[in-house]
């Protein structure tokens, strides 16, 4: 077999060609995509809504409270306690362990976006700040991982991190 009549593959027209990765931060970690990282974000939800669920009432706090007419007021004390609630969990278990609840059963973690390793509590706070700021503009800024190369969202570029998974 000629160099010009070899298949796809190699030169030599064999097919023991190593797999194409995504290119990632680091040997071994690939860009997380975008719908598993919205999937990590609803387990998130759902483990936030249960603490703090089970939290506020233990600190006096509810949502709404009843009033004599029959009807509902929002109590913005215990939404600040939720936004309170919020911001310890995201940043704290991205600083602690670089993941979050939501993102350990996919094997996700938050990374510095130069070299995939461990964030500090300085980025950790400034990606919860931007997540906010991201979700605020009509969810462009997070919908902007599904079309960014390095699938980072306004949040991740802003803080310098990246979404990975191990290979």
């Amino acid at each position: 077999m000629t160099a010009q009549s070899a298949g796809p593959g190699q030169p030599d027209g064999s097919w023991n060609a190593a797999p194409v990765q995504q290119p990632g931060p680091a040997p071994g970690l690939v860009y997380a995509g975008f719908w598993i990282r919205v999937l990590a974000w609803i387990i998130d939800a759902i483990a936030l809504g249960i603490i703090t669920g089970a939290l506020s009432p233990l600190l006096g706090a509810g949502s709404l409270i009843p009033t004599t007419d029959g009807g509902f007021r929002i109590d913005y004390g215990a939404n600040a306690l939720g936004g309170l609630f919020g911001l310890i969990y995201f940043v704290g278990l991205w600083a602690w362990r670089g993941q979050t609840l939501g993102m350990m059963p996919f094997n996700l973690r938050v990374a510095r976006a130069e070299d995939g390793g461990q964030i500090d509590w300085v980025r950790a706070l400034l990606r919860y700040v931007g997540l906010i700021i991201s979700f605020a503009v009509i969810f462009l800024g997070v919908i902007w991982v599904a079309f960014d190369r390095n699938k980072q969202g306004w949040h991740d570029k802003m803080a310098r991190t990246v979404v990975v998974r191990s290979t």
